[in-house]
């Protein structure tokens, strides 16, 4: 059943839902699952994806779906909302399908964006469990990440305050590590402006080695982004056993190899390892495994969990976070290279708000009312806004997919509005359908769903942007060029030397480019927005993460630790004394 989504709060509506979720030992049941399998957490559970790939290694894969959005508003467009709802739909028709999500972190949980869950009737459930820890992964990956950096500060103090001859009885070798190069620094699941950097080990000679630190976000860690991209336990030992902690006073990196901590870290995550399985509000499967962010991060659930949703359904949905030309682009060129799937079509979300914003719109603001033209009809807005649209389209199209355009419609839209984007879609190739998740769950995502079943019966002619030969600046140029819309990249002299020497270096020709870009345009400038023109992409430095094997080019101002806004969730989020119910939460 559908609730009344323009009365109840999300966290009401999954509330109610919740009441008839399966627990274990009923998806146990309904998904034919093993019951070693099925690793129970509560009323939820995780599931053991070596027992399950095991088993079904020779069923053959399900389609593959694929869902991002066009350039969003700070307010997001609903891209988990439509990722749930067209499971919801997909389920309405009788298909046995499932999708995977990325975890929330709680930096925007706590801050301006909320849990991630979805919305409305399209929502995934539990979803306190979901927005508030969920079965331990992110605190399994702060555990390793933080650990790897007491093992360095730890090395760092030994070694000033014993020489050779002292190290050697404690059978320590002398790293050397520089302490104006440590490049990793300490995670925290939240926004903290205020610790992005920071001076340790103030005091005396037993108080640590006094240098300058800074903190990430939890899901910025390489920790995190190894767990999404790992095939299995000893594909994620070997990874974490080549993190790049820093280097040593001629230039040679230092990993947490060299510092002995790799097993340790790897024992922190051997089960978050295992995706989580939740539900849907209509009580369809839902994997949800890993949390990078797209903008500063490779933006995707796990390739683990999409190995195991290809094998358990028939159609099996996927969600890229932020917009086609971050998230889809890294789906497209990062993972699908390293998990060797080929998606059956990409679902492009868009919403009216987001294209009349991109038409010249008044800004809009995150925790602020909507200015009145995003409340009233003004088609000329949307079809200008359109162009936004249809640069996306032609990205996904240059992959060889087929697109399928998602209206994720809102109550304030109009026929006349609906009407413009569809025939810009069209004229643009791709399919296109409006659908009413938000509001009447699976019922209202049924044309959704047949336009996603039909475009899964087309031919996919799926090729990379680039081949990994092509070394890491042209590989940058050809992303500003055809993805961004750029004319050109142009780098700062470290950034360039940095480049330079990675090309030269053999190791790293098979690493992954993993861009680093605002989520709000198509350019490095969140101020510019529909589809910029004459720009140039300015790239300032060059990032390793040598474990999950990306070169990451960082372009504009973004930062590793993103800042709490002065009116952030926690300010309406409590708990019921009397139920201990949690209260607010969106």
């Amino acid at each position: 059943m559908a609730y009344d989504a323009t009365k109840l709060k999300d966290f009401e509506i999954a509330e109610q839902a919740e009441k008839n979720m399966p627990l274990p030992y009923e998806w146990q049941e309904k998904l034919g699952l093993q019951k070693d399998e099925v690793i129970p957490y509560g009323r939820i559970c995780k599931l053991d994806f070596m027992k399950i790939i095991d088993r079904l290694k020779d069923k053959p894969d399900g389609k593959f779906i694929e869902v991002t959005a066009i350039t969003p508003t700070p307010l997001g467009e609903g891209k988990t909302t439509t990722s749930m709802g067209l499971v919801e739909g997909l389920g309405k028709r009788g298909m046995n399908v499932g999708a995977a999500i990325r975890q929330p972190s709680g930096g925007p949980t706590m801050n301006i964006k909320g849990t991630a869950a979805g919305g409305g009737n399209a929502l995934a459930i539990p979803m306190t469990e979901f927005s508030l820890g969920l079965t331990g992964d992110l605190n399994d990956i702060m555990n390793a990440h933080n650990l790897a950096m007491v093992a360095l500060t730890a090395r760092m103090q030994h070694e000033r305050n014993y020489d050779d001859a002292e190290l050697a009885k404690r059978n320590l070798r002398r790293l050397d590590v520089d302490p104006t190069r440590v490049e990793m620094g300490w995670i925290i699941d939240f926004c903290a402006q205020a610790m992005r950097n920071i001076i340790i080990g103030i005091g005396g000679r037993m108080d640590g080695f006094m240098m300058k630190s800074k903190f990430g976000i939890a899901v910025s860690s390489e920790i995190m982004a190894i767990l999404a991209v790992a095939h299995d336990l000893k594909d994620m030992r070997e990874r974490i056993g080549k993190i790049i902690v820093g280097y040593d006073k001629k230039g040679k990196p230092v990993t947490t190899s060299d510092l002995e901590v790799a097993g340790a870290m790897t024992a922190f995550m051997r089960n978050a390892i295992n995706p989580t399985l939740m539900s849907t509000a209509e009580y369809q499967p839902v994997l949800v495994h890993a949390g990078p962010f797209a903008n500063i991060a490779i933006g995707q659930s796990s390739i683990i969990a999409d190995r195991i949703g290809l094998k358990m359904f028939d159609y099996h949905v996927t969600e890229s976070g932020f917009a086609a030309d971050i998230g889809f682009e890294k789906f497209w060129n990062v993972k699908c290279r390293f998990s060797g799937h080929v998606p059956n079509v990409s679902v492009l979300t868009a919403t009216i708000r987001a294209l009349k914003m991109h038409g010249g719109g008044p800004k809009v603001v995150a925790g602020r009312p909507l200015p009145e033209e995003y409340v009233k009809e003004n088609v000329g807005l949307v079809e200008k806004g359109c162009e936004n649209l249809v640069h996306h389209i032609n990205t996904i199209r240059k992959a060889g997919i087929n697109p399928v355009v998602c209206i994720n419609s809102f109550h304030t839209d109009t026929k006349d509005e609906i009407a413009a984007v569809r025939r810009a879609a069209e004229a643009a190739g791709a399919r296109c359908a409006m659908s009413e998740h938000w509001l009447k769950g699976g019922d209202g995502a049924l044309e959704l769903a047949d336009a996603v079943i039909d475009a899964c019966k087309d031919e996919v002619n799926f090729k990379f942007l680039y081949p990994l030969e092509m070394p890491l600046r042209q590989r940058v140029d050809a992303i500003a060029r055809e993805v961004y819309g750029a004319d050109g990249v142009s780098w700062t002299a470290e950034a360039e030397a940095k480049a330079k020497a990675f090309e030269e270096n053999p190791e790293y020709k098979d690493f992954a480019t993993m861009m680093v870009k605002t989520h709000l345009s198509l350019s490095h400038d969140p101020a510019l927005k529909g589809v910029p023109k004459g720009w140039t992409l300015p790239v300032r430095d060059v990032l390793i993460f040598a474990g999950a094997k990306f070169l990451c080019p960082m372009t504009g101002s973004i930062s590793l630790m993103p800042g709490t806004s002065s009116d952030p969730a926690y300010r309406r989020i409590d708990v019921d004394t009397e139920t201990g119910k949690v209260l607010g939460l969106f």
